[in-house]
């Protein structure tokens, strides 16, 4: 119930008294946060943390060509919100600390831009976003809610209760590691993100993520396979379409898995 609809709803009954119209008040505003609740997304469509955490740590634990750091990995619903965040270390200090917020926000730009028709990898977003390209300007856009990045203590980071659960971060990223999920319908039911290594690496680790996860249904993409997999630039190309340049290492040598097809 909105502000006006509420006062209009006292006034209207202002021929109610002492205790009755505090308990008449009391009722109202209480029904609010009660229907914010029952709106709020599900995020027992997704994987759990348990399982986000083991798919990421084998993902990681392969030969990914970058430079074999640990990750951190975070799920989304398509509202947004947070539903896990893990890391594949002992501690949180383990992995970069600011991977924690990129994997977020990667999970939060491939879930923003991808729809039941298209998925687009934040891998997918690097030229079009730089100076000229047909999306400049996009990385500024939909800022990452700091209170929500930076809340809590750090030592519930990556944790079940990660202090980002159960909020939308915001944010959009650009580079390999974000990748939307899928499930056999071909229906997008959040997205993945993970940050720690190269970002070249990051996309090869995501890849291997989703498959784990089965969630790797993809309708259709901008590759030439028809997926949202990452598209090198050439040694001397400059950006252009929806292409990513290589990040030094052998990441463009390893060889990922193909998608499901989703059920007909």
């Amino acid at each position: 119930m909105t502000p006006l609809l509420l006062s209009q709803v006292i006034v209207s009954n202002n021929s109610i008294k002492g205790k009755k119209m505090k308990k008449f008040i009391c009722t109202l505003l209480c029904l609010v946060p009660l229907t914010l609740q029952a709106s709020a997304f599900d995020c027992s469509t997704l994987p759990s943390w348990q399982q986000l955490k083991d798919a990421l740590t084998k993902a990681r634990n392969g030969d990914n060509g970058g430079l074999n750091l640990d990750m951190w990995g975070t799920l989304v619903a398509v509202d947004g919100t947070v539903c896990a965040v893990a890391f594949t270390g002992n501690n949180f200090g383990d992995q970069w600390l600011g991977s924690r917020v990129i994997s977020a926000q990667k999970a939060n730009t491939s879930n923003a831009f991808s729809l039941n028709k298209l998925s687009l990898s934040t891998a997918n977003l690097y030229s079009a976003v730089q100076p000229g390209g047909a999306l400049y300007g996009l990385q500024h856009s939909n800022p990452v809610d700091t209170q929500v990045a930076y809340t809590g203590s750090a030592q519930d980071f990556g944790k079940q209760n990660d202090p980002m659960v159960g909020k939308r971060i915001g944010g959009v990223n650009v580079f390999g590691g974000g990748l939307a999920l899928y499930n056999p319908k071909g229906e997008r039911v959040g997205a993945v993100g993970v940050s720690g290594d190269t970002s070249c690496a990051d996309h090869n680790i995501a890849w291997r993520l989703r498959s784990e996860l089965k969630l790797d249904f993809v309708p259709s993409g901008v590759s030439l396979a028809n997926d949202d997999n990452i598209i090198y630039l050439g040694k001397s190309e400059k950006a252009s379409g929806f292409k990513h340049p290589r990040c030094g290492g052998k990441e463009d040598k390893v060889k990922l898995v193909p998608i499901r097809k989703k059920e007909s």
